[in-house]
């Protein structure tokens, strides 16, 4: 797989679960179980450097999601 479309299954996958926004590192190496944990890293930190997803922490622990998803965006922008 190529990395435009290992970023695609990526997207697809997050936006297939309903009732979860925010995933561990950990989840997306489960989704390219042929890669090492490395390489899915990069992949992940390269699409939130797009954009793309990312990093939400609550001070104990970082997960990762779409960019834009969740219950706390909209609370930050009632808040602004």
């Amino acid at each position: 797989m190529g990395t435009e479309e290992d970023k695609k299954l990526i997207i697809e996958n997050l936006k297939a679960k309903t009732t979860k926004t925010k995933f561990y590192l950990h989840d997306f190496n489960k989704m390219f179980p042929e890669k090492r944990p490395r390489e899915v890293s990069k992949l992940v930190n390269g699409m939130v450097t797009e954009g793309i997803l990312e990093y939400w922490s609550s001070g104990s622990t970082t997960m990762i999601g779409l960019k834009g998803a969740g219950l706390q965006h909209g609370v930050e922008e009632n808040e602004e």
